[in-house]
C-alpha cells in the first residue's frame, strides 16, 4: 500500500510543495529513503523509528521504502521527520490517511516530541499557494506559520497528540493568528547626537529615498552613533516588505518563535573581517548571507576600507538587481537583497587627516594606499558622500535637545507618501529604485538646473551611473521640500554629495 503525505521543502529562501510516499512490501526487513536525501534525511530513519516505539505504536516489520518528490531536487535537513512517521504508521494501518488538504513538517526527537524547524514562514507561503488549508507545525513554530493566510496551523506539541488528532480522538485547537505587540524597547535617537546637523540631513535624504551613503570623518566624530540612529527615522515596512525579510531570517535560523515578524527594518553590521561569502550566503546548506538578512533594511559597514577587497567588490552586482546569484557545486541560488549600503570610514590610516589640531602623521602614498580597497564602480554606486567633522566643544555643551528622531521621520514618511502615489505602477518603492528609463519622466529639469547638470558632469567627470543617482537624490530632496518639480537649488545641494575629493585629502 503506497500512501502519499504532503510537506513541504526549501529552496534557498522560498518553499515549494513535497509529496512524502511511503510503501510498505514484503521482503527482508529494510528501511529506504530515496529522492536525493542528505545526511540529516537519510538519519530520520532512526528518529521515525525510536519515536514509533515510543507513542505506543508497532513498528511495521517489513521493506519501506519512502520516495521524497519530485525526486529530482534536492532534499536537506529535519522537516521530513513528521511527513514520514505520518506516512508510515497510514500505510502499516495504524492511522487513517491523511486529509489531502493537509501538510506536515517538523522535526521527531526519539522520544516523540517534535522540536522548531528553519524556514517555517517561506514554506507556509508556499503552502497556501499549493491550496493547502491545513498545516502541521513544532507548536515552538506555529506563531510563524500563521503568518501565511488562508491556513489553519495546528502545533503539534508531541506525536501522541498528532496521532490522537488524525483519530478523531483528541482534536488539536488551531494556532491563534500571531499579531504584533507593542515593541517596548525604543529605537537609539538622534536627539542624542550633538552637533553634525549637516550629516543629519544627509541621514534624512538616505531614509527618504532610500540611497547609499558614505560618512567620513575622524575617530570619535559620531560615525557610527549616527548610523545606528538611521532605523528610527526609516519609514515602516509594508506587510508585503515584513514578510519577504522575515521569511530570509526564518531560514537563517533567526526568527524569534515569540515575535516571527520583523516589524522594523533590519539593520546588519557585519565585523570587518566578514568573508565573500558570509556576505553573499551559501555554504553546503545554500544560507542567506549578511546582505540578504539585510533585505528590506539597511547593511552598515564600519571601517570600510578595512574590509577585505573582494568582500567590497561583491556588492556591485546586488546593489544594482537588489538580489544575490551563488553559484556553487550544489547548484545556483537566487537569494534578494534590497538593501540600503551605509559606510563609515576614516579619512586616512591613523584617522586624523583634516582634524583641527593637524595630527595626522600620514604621507600622501599612505593616504592613498588606505582608500585603494575602495574602487570607482563601488564610490559610484554610493549616493551620497559627506563629510563628518569634528564636534566643537561648544556643540558639546549646548542645552538645547537636538531634533528628535520623531519629527525626522514625519518628514521622511511624508515624502515616501508622495513618492509612492508617483511610483505606483513602475515597479519602484522609493526614488533610489527609479529605473533609468523612467528618469526622465520622474525627474525633469528645468532649463536653470540642465545647464547646472551639465556644467557638474563636464567639470566632475561624471559617469552616466552617477548622473543618474543624481537625478534621483535631488528628487528625493524635491520631495522633502514639497516641490512638485526638481528646482536649481535641489539639484546643486544632490550635486554636492558627489564631491569625492574628499577621499584625497
Amino acid at each position: 500500500m503506497v500512501v502519499t503525505v504532503r510537506s513541504l521543502g526549501l529552496n534557498g529562501v522560498s518553499g515549494y510543495e513535497v509529496s512524502a510516499e511511503c510503501f510498505l512490501s514484503g521482503g527482508l526487513p529494510a528501511f529506504d529513503v530515496v529522492g536525493l536525501p542528505d545526511a540529516a534525511v537519510r538519519e530520520a530513519r532512526e528518529r521515525v523509528r525510536a519515536a514509533v516505539k515510543n507513542c505506543g505504536a508497532k513498528f511495521p516489520v517489513s521493506r519501506i521504502t519512502v520516495n521524497l518528490a519530485p525526486a529530482g531536487q534536492k532534499k536537506a535537513g529535519t522537516l521530513y521527520d513528521l511527513p514520514i512517521f505520518v506516512g508510515l504508521l497510514a500505510a502499516n494501518g495504524d492511522l487513517p490517511e491523511p486529509p489531502a488538504d493537509a501538510a506536515f513538517v517538523g522535526e521527531l526527537s526519539l522520544s516523540g516530541t517534535l522540536r522548531s524547524v528553519a524556514g517555517v514562514l517561506p514554506m507556509a507561503l508556499a503552502a497556501e499557494r499549493a491550496g493547502v488549508r491545513q498545516l502541521f507545525v513544532p507548536a515552538g513554530n506555529a506563531a510563524e506559520a500563521t503568518l501565511a493566510a488562508g491556513l489553519t496551523v495546528y502545533g503539534v506539541p508531541d506525536v501522541g497528540a498528532l496521532t490522537a488528532h488524525l483519530r478523531g480522538e483528541a482534536p488539536l485547537s488551531p494556532a491563534p493568528a500571531w499579531t504584533p505587540e507593542e515593541d517596548e524597547a525604543g529605537l537609539l535617537d538622534l536627539r542624542d547626537v550633538m552637533g553634525q546637523e549637516n550629516v543629519k540631513r544627509a541621514l534624512e535624504i538616505a531614509a527618504a529615498g532610500g540611497h547609499n551613503l558614505l560618512m567620513i570623518g575622524s575617530p570619535g566624530a559620531g560615525k557610527s552613533m549616527l548610523a545606528k540612529r538611521l532605523p528610527s527615522i526609516l519609514p515602516d515596512m509594508s506587510r508585503e516588505e515584513a514578510l519577504a525579510a522575515s521569511g530570509v531570517w526564518s531560514v537563517a535560523g533567526l526568527a524569534d518563535p515569540k515575535h516571527p515578524l520583523l516589524t522594523r527594518r533590519p539593520f546588519r553590521s557585519p565585523h570587518h573581517t566578514v568573508s565573500a561569502s558570509a556576505l553573499t550566503g551559501g555554504g553546503p546548506a545554500m544560507r542567506p548571507g549578511e546582505i540578504s538578512l539585510a533585505h528590506n533594511g539597511v547593511l552598515f559597514l564600519d571601517e570600510l576600507p578595512e574590509f577585505r577587497r573582494d568582500a567590497l567588490e561583491i556588492l556591485r552586482q546586488p546593489l544594482e538587481d537588489g538580489e544575490v546569484t551563488i553559484s556553487r557545486a550544489g547548484g545556483t541560488l537566487r537569494l534578494p537583497a534590497r538593501f540600503q549600503l551605509i559606510c563609515a570610514m576614516n579619512p586616512c590610516r591613523c584617522g586624523w587627516l583634516g582634524h583641527p589640531d593637524r595630527r595626522c602623521t600620514c604621507s600622501q602614498r599612505d593616504r592613498e594606499r588606505y582608500v585603494e580597497k575602495i574602487s570607482g564602480p563601488l564610490l559610484d554606486r554610493i549616493d551620497l558622500h559627506v563629510t563628518v567633522p569634528s564636534v566643537e566643544y561648544e556643540a558639546m555643551r549646548r542645552r538645547e535637545t537636538p531634533e528628535s528622531s520623531a519629527r525626522v521621520k514625519a518628514r521622511v514618511d511624508g515624502a515616501r507618501a508622495v513618492q509612492a502615489e508617483r511610483l505606483a505602477g513602475s515597479g519602484a518603492a522609493c526614488n533610489a529604485q527609479i529605473a533609468p528609463g523612467r528618469l526622465a519622466e520622474f525627474c525633469r529639469l528645468d532649463e536653470a538646473g540642465e545647464k547646472l547638470m551639465k556644467n557638474a558632469f563636464q567639470r566632475m567627470g561624471l559617469t552616466a551611473r552617477s548622473h543618474d543617482r543624481i537625478l534621483r537624490v535631488a528628487r528625493t530632496i524635491a520631495d522633502l521640500d514639497g516641490a512638485a518639480d526638481i528646482g536649481a537649488a535641489h539639484l546643486a545641494e544632490a550635486i554636492q554629495y558627489r564631491n569625492t575629493d574628499i577621499l584625497k585629502g
